[in-house]
């Protein structure tokens, strides 16, 4: 009998299937191909740099009854983190921004999509990694991203996910975590609140910023 979906670390060979369940929970939780210009930009701020800078820290459920050969299994959800978010930015405005600011110097042709997040700010979320220097990172170094694609969600996989993640951050001693997410994602937003999270001083209500402790 096939075996079902379940969590392994992260490996190089996922790194298109992460971009593309990026793209496909982007907005809100739904579907964000078409809403930009270029379908590369949620990936390039929210999947690619953590899975380039931190893979030991990153987690994806897959499923290896769909893989054979040398056909990669397929991946349904991750999650990715650093546990150093100070030197992530650091990191990011050395390595990460200079690519990014040459593949995206300027805003495409509008889309007829109207989102909350506009793709000016995203291009400036990609050059401009200090935005990540919250004032409660002496107590949540850490920070996470957590994506599902419909089909996994309701089965367990987000717990169990983040429970992968804080136990790696434990081990290297981190203190605790946190998570920026679209105020417009109220499922999103009941998961982290049975799990314990809770919103940081620093918090706003369109972006609430929400922590936890690794253990």
């Amino acid at each position: 009998m096939p075996a079902g979906p379940e969590i392994r670390p992260y490996r190089p060979a996922d790194r298109e299937q992460v971009a593309r369940i990026c793209l496909l929970t982007a907005a809100g939780g739904g579907d964000a191909t078409g809403v930009y210009s270029d379908d590369t930009l949620m990936p390039e701020v929210f999947a690619l740099p953590y899975v380039e800078y931190a893979p030991e820290l990153a987690f994806v459920v897959a499923d290896p009854s769909t893989g054979s050969g040398q056909r990669a299994d397929r991946v349904l959800g991750y999650v990715i983190g650093v546990a150093d978010t100070a030197a992530f930015a650091e990191w990011w405005k050395r390595e990460w921004a200079p690519g990014f600011a040459a593949r995206h110097p300027s805003p495409g042709a509008p889309t007829g999509h109207a989102p909350a997040f506009t793709e000016a700010q995203l291009i400036e979320a990609g050059t401009s990694p200090d935005r990540m220097l919250i004032a409660e990172l002496a107590d949540y170094p850490a920070h996470l991203h957590i994506d599902l694609l419909p089909e996994l969600q309701g089965r367990g996989f987000g717990r169990r996910l983040i429970e992968t993640l804080r136990a790696a951050l434990a081990e290297r001693s981190v203190p605790g975590v946190h998570l920026g997410m679209d105020a417009a994602n109220i499922g999103a937003r009941e998961f982290y609140d049975r799990l314990g999270f809770h919103e940081l001083p620093s918090s706003r209500a369109d972006s609430p910023l929400l922590g936890i402790a690794t253990s």
